[in-house]
């Protein structure tokens, strides 16, 4: 089977993919914030939550349900910023994946990257990390809502974690962005092979 990509280009296709997984599995996993509610860890994404306080009728009073979901609606996500975080995340994830399926497909499909494409593909590359970024950046602005407060204390505020702590999944959607932004952007230019001119 022949490849449209150089020795670079194919150390290029496995590293995109390497870094849009991780920033893909990071943005969905609830485990960005990790603090405790009632005496049960709780943890948040931009869109999703581990364990969470529901009326117990039965008891007549409050407890924790421990199990992970979505919110219930996109407004149900407890502040505007998290909602913009989700919505600009997931858009650089899926660019991030777009290329990398595309060149794991350069892989073993003749012509299907030049240099220019490539090229193109570093750039749309940067874009997805710069989003991705700016959700990352964004997220801290939401931790003074009152689902927030009531997991990390009052004194937590914009940029103030009070009692909580950041979770490994904020790290890895990080990581994946800054390595697809500086790493992959540059590879991508060297990643196809330059087009052949046939005479006709």
């Amino acid at each position: 089977m022949a490849s449209s990509l150089t020795c670079a280009g194919v150390v290029w296709a496995l590293l995109s993919f390497l870094c849009a997984a991780t920033s893909c599995i990071g943005f969905f996993m609830p485990y960005w914030l990790l603090g405790s509610q009632m005496g049960k860890p709780v943890s948040f994404g931009t869109f999703r939550r581990c364990s969470y306080p529901v009326r117990d009728e039965a008891r007549g009073g409050t407890v924790m349900l421990e199990q992970c979901g979505r919110y219930a609606s996109f407004q149900g996500i407890p502040s505007l910023e998290w909602r913009i975080c989700t919505v600009v995340t997931g858009t650089g994830c899926g660019l991030l994946l777009l290329v990398a399926l595309t060149a794991i497909m350069g892989c073993c499909v003749t012509d299907l990257i030049s240099r220019t494409i490539g090229r193109v593909a570093g750039g749309i590359q940067f874009v997805g990390g710069l989003l991705i970024g700016s959700g990352c950046a964004l997220y801290p602005l939401g931790w003074d809502s009152e689902e927030i407060r009531q997991t990390c204390g009052n004194s937590s505020d914009q940029f103030d974690l009070g009692s909580c702590e950041i979770g490994w999944a904020y790290y890895c959607t990080a990581a994946g962005a800054v390595v697809a932004m500086l790493l992959c952007t540059w590879m991508a230019c060297f990643a196809g092979k330059k087009q052949k001119h046939y005479p006709y």
